[in-house]
């Protein structure tokens, strides 16, 4: 097995909830207290205050809030509840935000327009496109806010960083090589790929069996397609081809025991950027799955798939752990 960079994302995740979840985990299996699961040599209170930090950027709770489309109805509402909790702010639809001159307000429990000084935002572009709602202020304007992170970095440090990695990496290895469909269409980018060995067949009725087609900014695994074929790629209009991603095809390796079988994981590293600090990693998030995929769209109607957490013990006392647990 190796460790492969499939994917890279500037937004938000479930910060709060995998937290709780991994102290769960080692609460309900009766797991050594020793076995920890933030990184960076943070405690856990540390890793708390951090996230506190990076979110509230200073302010009153009051006057920040997490942003996302439909909250209450988001697979991921759990984690919105844990971090309202935790920093005390408000969870509130990005479609009921209410500008008043250069500033945004949202009206608190007693019906009162607060002022918002800084947004934590989840909602994602896309799924307000793909929703067609339209939002009560532009967001594309300087509004008097700051953004706990950016909308833009979404589109910045995302799968379109990837092609970029894949050709300035030294190991040659870790980051799979991928290039953008108009390059590789109409540009260098078959022979980049050719270079790094991945098979292309040729012929118009091609099929590329050792290449994912995906929409640079799609999330949850829209529009991701298996084994394109060159008519496939052709049929994108070509004013929409710089935003399609062709990277090779990773086999994720089934290696967790479970009692439905050998089970495949998927390692995601979350970091935080407090501003005026640094960027650091502070916890592993974990998921399994038996689909094509690992989001759970893709792996419905089987047990013993999800969500999970990595507990390590410290390297200078290595813990031993039952078998039976």
């Amino acid at each position: 097995m190796q460790p492969k960079l499939v994917e890279m994302q500037a937004f938000p995740s479930v910060f709060a909830f995998q937290a709780v979840f991994a102290s769960a985990y080692r609460d309900a299996y009766s797991l050594p207290s020793s076995l920890g699961y933030v990184l960076s040599g943070l405690s856990e209170e540390g890793y708390w205050d951090l996230l506190g930090r990076t979110i509230l950027g200073g302010h009153d709770p009051e006057n920040v809030v997490l942003t996302e489309v439909d909250p209450e109805h988001q697979k991921t509402r759990p984690d919105f509840a844990v971090t309202a909790q935790k920093l005390g702010i408000q969870v509130v639809d990005i479609a009921e935000l209410e500008p008043v001159g250069g500033k945004l307000h949202y009206r608190n429990a007693f019906g009162r327009l607060v002022p918002i000084h800084r947004i934590y935002n989840r909602a994602i572009a896309d799924e307000l496109i793909a929703r067609n709602i339209r939002l009560p202020f532009d967001w594309t304007r300087p509004w008097q806010v700051e953004w706990a992170g950016h909308p833009n970095w979404y589109f910045l440090i995302s799968k379109f960083s990837v092609p970029w990695l894949a050709r300035q990496q030294e190991d040659r290895g870790v980051v799979p090589p991928a290039v953008f469909l108009d390059e590789f269409l109409d540009g260098p980018g078959r022979e980049r790929l050719t270079a790094a060995g991945v098979e292309l067949p040729a012929g118009s009725d091609a099929v590329y069996h050792d290449l994912l087609l995906k929409p640079l900014f799609g999330f949850a695994g829209k529009g991701i397609q298996f084994d394109p074929s060159q008519a496939d790629l052709e049929a994108i209009d070509p004013a929409q081809r710089g935003s399609y991603l062709l990277q090779r095809r990773m086999h994720f390796v089934p290696t967790i025991e479970t009692p439905y079988g050998l089970t495949q994981a998927e390692f995601r590293i979350l970091y935080l950027w407090p501003d005026g600090g640094s960027l650091q990693p502070v916890i592993s998030l974990i998921r399994l799955g038996r689909g094509l995929m690992m989001g759970v769209d893709h792996n419905k109607n089987q047990a013993w798939v999800g969500a999970s957490a990595a507990l390590y013990p410290p390297a200078d006392h290595p813990v031993q752990v039952s078998p039976s647990r």
